[in-house]
């Protein structure tokens, strides 16, 4: 099976911070990766890495080139969607999609046009005068028209209202993804893509904390809710965290007896975000925000 990204003890340092610290990594194609970590954890720097935008130590092919010497080929199957999309602000909206038709060879204009034709960004407008949520539609627009096989989404609906952030990952979805390309999206905003997402990495400190996909998450860890008179049972089945909730305890749980655990109480599969919570401690927390 070919792979999209590979990565082996790759390492990036700044002074005593190590950004990235011995990762190992394997992405295939059809897949989306959900990349979900606290600030300063390593997110934009691994990105850098596979873009090939800074330098790295140990091992790192991208669509089985080297990001740092065969960039330009890369960038011929690599889009990027960032939270800020950087279009100049003077130019007209057709004269943008001029632009990316002649730098990009994969572009194609008539599926730009198909992308933009449900949406109220007029080939006539200006940048400036679009609202950012028009901004990243035209994006959006300009990379889904580009036969990429790998897509790259750093906080890409940062500041949207949630009607922006819905329409985005749908027609992500259903214009763009299938099971020849990758997309792998950071986000604070982790309950929104949950249920898009078929791989989790999280990463705290330059190291992998997890790396499985969807199944796999959903076959290792369940929650546990339970009363307060039997929180100490639960707490003799060994959580890996607890808190409360309402006056319920609810416990985490990798793996062991189902049985037993089931036995206590209601059980459910955590949602991504509280199970960040509980591999990454507590006072990462803050760190992710929850869909209005």
């Amino acid at each position: 099976m070919d792979i999209t990204i590979k990565a082996r003890n790759l390492k990036r340092h700044f002074g005593s911070t190590r950004a990235l610290d011995g990762i190992d990594l394997d992405i295939p194609p059809g897949r989306i990766v959900g990349l979900i970590g606290p600030n300063g954890a390593g997110k934009t720097t691994a990105l850098k890495a596979i873009l090939g935008l800074s330098s790295y130590q140990g091992e790192l092919s991208v669509l089985g080139l080297n990001p740092a010497r065969q960039r330009d080929r890369l960038m011929e199957q690599v889009c990027f969607i960032a939270d800020v999309a950087v279009l100049p602000r003077w130019a007209r909206v057709h004269q943008i999609i001029d632009l990316t038709e002649r730098l990009h060879p994969r572009f194609s204009r008539e599926r730009c046009m198909h992308f933009l034709k449900n949406s109220k960004v007029r080939p006539e407008s200006r940048i400036r005068a679009l609202s950012k949520g028009m901004v990243v539609q035209l994006h959006l627009a300009l990379v889904m028209a580009i036969d990429a096989r790998l897509l790259v989404l750093d906080e890409p609906t940062l500041g949207l209202d949630i009607l922006f952030r819905k329409q985005f990952y749908s027609n992500l979805l259903n214009e763009y993804f299938d099971e020849e390309r990758t997309i792998l999206i950071t986000t604070h905003q982790v309950e929104e893509v949950e249920h898009i997402l078929t791989d989790l990495i999280f990463i705290r400190d330059g190291k992998l904390i997890l790396n499985s996909s969807m199944d796999e998450v959903h076959e290792r860890y369940v929650e546990l809710m339970v009363r307060p008179d039997q929180a100490d049972q639960a707490r003799a089945l060994g959580p890996l965290h607890e808190r409360l909730l309402f006056g319920r305890h609810i416990f985490l749980f990798e793996s062991g007896d189902i049985g037993q655990i089931k036995a206590l109480g209601e059980t459910h599969k955590p949602s991504v975000a509280d199970l960040f919570v509980a591999l990454m401690g507590t006072e990462s927390a803050p760190a992710l925000e929850t869909a209005e």
